[in-house]
């Protein structure tokens, strides 16, 4: 997995949710798809079909839930916090807007489709459109 900052610079970021999260930007396009994995899962579900956007012109954000069993720090995932898909869905906005990012589609695989929809209620201006993979009820 490529590291979202350059090596020399991980160490000062230390305390970014986009480090915690293993956030990670693929190609240079001005639009951007954010993809989001179910539960159970983490980024790497999606390794088959993003190398067909970022060729095509896409800016691809991939990141890993704090349940993820790939997040390093296990002190990140609070069972009380996360009791809730809204705390999920802060955790997208904050993801967001740490990385500068707006207009995105958003596909959400799973419960990141119920996360998608509540983060755009909260912040519709940063999401262009969602796509729900089997997504699962609140």
């Amino acid at each position: 997995m490529e590291p979202l900052l350059p090596n020399d610079m991980i160490e000062q970021h230390e305390n970014l949710l986009s480090t915690h999260l293993n956030a990670r930007i693929i190609g240079s396009g001005t639009e951007t798809i954010v993809f989001a994995h179910g539960y159970g899962t983490d980024q790497s579900i999606w390794d088959k079909i993003t190398p067909c956007f970022s060729e095509k012109s896409y800016k691809i954000l991939l990141f890993d839930w704090a349940f993820s069993a790939c997040v390093k720090d296990e002190n990140l995932y609070d069972p009380l916090k996360y009791s809730s898909l809204e705390a999920f869905a802060d955790d997208l906005i904050s993801l967001l807007d740490e990385m500068k990012l707006k207009d995105v589609t958003f596909v959400g695989h799973s419960m990141s489709g119920m996360i998608g929809c509540l983060a755009s209620i909260k912040r519709p201006q940063l999401f262009k459109r969602l796509v729900l993979l089997g997504a699962s009820p609140s």
